[in-house]
């Protein structure tokens, strides 16, 4: 039986966990939302963007943090440009099949370059106050957790501002809800999707940087991301960013607690019986339905 300090502990990590699990799927619940697109390679993203922290840390000797000023704008030019370029030109009644095939290329693609410039050496940044932490009613919470928690926060409240509060929002929401009727009261959807692809690419760009705060990087890490972040995506109601946001809370608690007798490795399997048991009992996801709608 864990005792009282380990399970607050554990329910700590949890919530810390969920918060970045939460903002690395919300860029996945963009893209479907928008197109019907399964963007495989977002987590190759995710990566991409902690290989530009550690890089802009190592060699250019700034804290990995301000490497978002440019990435962060370099992702949503990116995610435009993929958009309009590659993903506008499938052909509607196999978007979703083919948008598979091209994003998995594209995936593979990314992993290859990191390869080639980087090779397949584990990186980690080292910063100074990596190893810094502080208590709290008995339990030690490391600072680049806090401070990954923190950017998801930032960036998720930044999300939803946007989506709430804008013009823009608007109309991309009314895209994600019912695209033909957007199109009918003047919205101009192409553009609209170009952005809110480039708004989901953003998200990795904050992301990936959260992630490599704390995370050994190496090319290929990003397929062991895309399965829970695929799950949780399912698990919250394809297209709703809160139920996304619900979800990654829900399960990263559930993974960190199941940490304790089972191991990390053991515990990852969380994610993917609870995608079995959403497919099988609830297929629009447990936290899906009115939230969807309303965002």
């Amino acid at each position: 039986m864990p005792s009282g300090a380990l399970l607050f502990q554990s329910i700590i990590l949890g919530l810390l966990l969920g918060g970045l699990y939460a903002l690395l799927a919300a860029g996945l619940t963009l893209y479907f939302g928008i197109m019907r697109v399964v963007m495989i390679a977002h987590s190759a993203f995710l990566i991409l963007a902690a290989y530009l922290a550690w890089w802009s840390h190592t060699r250019l000797g700034i804290d990995p943090l301000l490497s978002m000023i440019v990435t962060v704008p370099l992702f949503f030019a990116c995610g435009v440009l993929l958009q309009r370029l590659l993903l506008a030109r499938l052909r509607p009644a196999t978007l979703t099949m083919m948008s598979v095939l091209l994003t998995f290329s594209i995936a593979v693609v990314v992993e290859g370059l990191l390869g080639y410039l980087f090779t397949g050496t584990q990186r980690r940044i080292q910063l100074d106050y990596s190893s810094a932490s502080f208590g709290i009613f008995g339990a030690r919470v490391a600072v680049v957790k806090l401070i990954a928690f923190g950017l998801a926060a930032v960036a998720l409240l930044t999300l939803y501002l946007l989506m709430k509060k804008t013009t823009f929002g608007w109309a991309l929401r009314a895209t994600i809800q019912h695209r033909d009727a957007a199109r009918l009261v003047g919205i101009e959807t192409e553009r609209v999707a170009g952005y809110g692809f480039g708004l989901g690419l953003a998200t990795a760009a904050v992301g990936g940087t959260a992630l490599a705060l704390d995370t050994t990087i190496y090319p290929s890490l990003h397929w062991h991301w895309i399965g829970p972040l695929m799950a949780i995506i399912v698990v919250g109601g394809l297209g709703s960013v809160p139920g996304a946001a619900m979800a990654a809370m829900v399960l990263g608690m559930l993974q960190s607690l199941l940490q304790i007798p089972l191991g990390t490795t053991w515990a990852q399997t969380i994610f993917y019986l609870a995608l079995f048991a959403t497919l099988a009992f609830r297929p629009q996801g447990f936290f899906g339905g009115r939230l969807a709608q309303r965002f």
